[in-house]
């Protein structure tokens, strides 16, 4: 088995999603230059206590209480108390992938090894995340400074024995997953609690997972463009490479190499010449350039390429920061107070993710009434239907994807509505003391609905667009657009009479998700 030491710099967004989705894949370890940091700002921690010095959250009350000092007799109290009054979380609770990732991330900031907590700690959740004893995560209550407090305490709380876990598909208390796997609870001692809550990692595991899956539907949104350019007769030329080099952003080129790549070609297609008189006039049979919503799809598709990537850039760098407060600085031996739990990269990347990711599903919700619509479809059948002889009793009975595209619709507006940025929607809190806040957890959370929404309409227009490729048949020569509609069927059958497609299009959500989609085009 592969083994992914964690480090608190290295940690990749690959690695994450592996961990979250495909337990059990990598066996997780503490780097040992790892623990030695963390042991040194340990011991630089309880030097500053001897002190007598107050230290926030350490030997002093937590946000606005900060000015109430304790002796050090009372630390582990402290801590213990924290976790328990943030355990106010409400809404359902995260999906496991969710809490996986989020455990896997907090322990990685921890890592660095500023953050005055013992190796224990670190291993400890590395342990539970072994075994999967998954802490249940309420998904609201958060506001994204000082980190995702109230979530992350329930990672507090299943470290120390206390609370509910989900462990072998039930839920049981924590102390008894614990003592199965082997895992000493543990006591929290000074900042320890506070180290494990005050950070940005329940958001940064959404937005992991939620690059991730964008990233397929970029791909997947490029291959219904090209079965849909190809169903339509549209024009191949709108994706020729020279276009795309006089204005050449990243993922708009990319975007467009991909659609080449499945049409086969960039041939451009168009009306026939004819001679025409100079104050002539006629109507032509077949139009120059084809409807927005396929001509320029690049330019939408690209949008979504290009914030994945510096998303994905600003991710990485949060899951491998410190990001709690206060840090303590062992070679000026000092303890620093700070504001790095401060959320505000995460939220603005999924706000922006958000926002590409659903106008992407707008797209293809478009290119959808294009396929479907009789008006517009260049002679395919209404709504796809089978084709039936007009003297077959069936003739007239058949709606195909009438029903899906209304769905299609619903989702895509849907997804819409999510775009609302969560950034801008900062409150004060926390008797004016958290009085900015980052709402990154609301943006991360909303970026995985619109992701979710984005993909149903992706597998709705796939299902459609094989549906459209059978219809045309032979006509159908290119290998990529047959290997698409190919991967299709290996899931979801040709739709020859009206049927429930609930099944179908869950389906192919897990055809596109997973990459299988991506690879059998690659």
């Amino acid at each position: 088995m592969t083994r992914l030491l964690i480090d608190g710099h290295t940690l990749a967004l690959a690695d994450i999603v592996t961990v979250a989705r495909r337990p059990g894949e990598l066996g997780l370890g503490l780097a040992e230059d790892a623990a030695r940091r963390m042991r040194l700002s340990d011991e630089l921690k309880t030097k500053l206590i001897e002190t007598g010095i107050p230290i926030y959250g350490v030997t002093s009350g937590f946000g606005d209480s900060n000015t109430r000092q304790i002796g050090p007799g009372k630390v582990e109290s402290l801590q213990r108390n924290l976790i328990r009054f943030l355990g106010c979380g409400v809404g359902g609770y995260a999906t496991p992938d969710v809490v996986r990732a989020t455990m896997l991330v907090r322990a990685n900031c921890l890592a660095r090894g500023h953050s005055g907590v013992r190796p224990a700690i670190v291993e400890n959740l590395l342990g539970c995340l072994e075994h999967d004893i998954l802490p249940l995560v309420p998904e609201q209550g958060s506001v994204g400074a000082s980190g995702d407090l109230v979530p992350l305490s329930y990672l507090a709380a299943l470290i120390t024995g206390e609370g509910t876990v989900l462990h072998g598909g039930e839920e049981r208390p924590a102390v008894d997953a614990l003592a199965e796997a082997g895992i000493e609870p543990l006591v929290l001692s000074a900042k320890e609690g506070l180290g494990l809550v005050n950070g940005t990692s329940f958001m940064s595991g959404y937005a992991a997972l939620a690059l991730h899956d964008a990233t397929e539907i970029a791909h997947a949104a490029e291959v219904c463009t090209a079965m849909a350019s190809a169903v339509l007769r549209g024009n191949p030329g709108h994706f020729a490479a020279f276009l795309f080099e006089q204005k050449p952003h990243d993922g708009t080129v990319e975007s467009a190499h991909m659609i080449r790549r499945v049409l086969g070609g960039s041939g451009a297609r168009g009306p026939e010449a004819a001679a025409l008189a100079g104050d002539g006039f006629r109507e032509l049979d077949t139009p120059i350039q084809d409807r927005y919503s396929v001509r320029c799809a690049p330019h939408v598709i690209g949008v979504l390429r290009d914030t994945v990537e510096w998303a994905g850039r600003w991710v990485t760098v949060e899951v491998n920061s410190s990001n709690d407060n206060p840090l303590f600085d062992v070679p000026e031996n000092v303890v620093r107070n700070g504001g790095n739990f401060y959320g505000g990269h995460v939220g603005q990347a999924m706000d922006a993710l958000k926002t590409a990711t659903a106008s992407v599903a707008d797209l293809l919700d478009r290119q959808l009434e294009l396929v479907v619509d009789e008006k517009f479809n260049n002679g395919l059948t209404p709504n796809l239907i089978p084709m039936f002889a007009p003297g077959d009793r069936e003739a007239g009975l058949h709606h195909g994807f009438k029903g899906m595209q209304i769905a299609a619709s619903s989702l895509a507006a849907e997804a819409l509505k999510n775009t609302m940025p969560a950034t801008s929607f900062s409150r004060s809190t926390e008797a004016h003391n958290q009085d900015k806040v980052s709402m990154g957890t609301i943006a991360a959370r909303d970026a995985r609905t619109v992701v979710g929404l984005t993909q149903q309409v992706v597998a709705i227009h796939l299902l459609a667009l094989a549906q459209a490729a059978d219809l045309r048949g032979d006509e159908m020569r290119s290998p990529g657009v047959r290997r698409a509609r190919g991967a299709v069927r290996e899931v979801a059958p040709h739709l020859d009479s009206d049927r429930p497609m609930r099944g179908d299009v869950a389906a192919v959500v897990d055809l596109v998700a997973s990459g299988a989609l991506r690879r059998a085009l690659v």
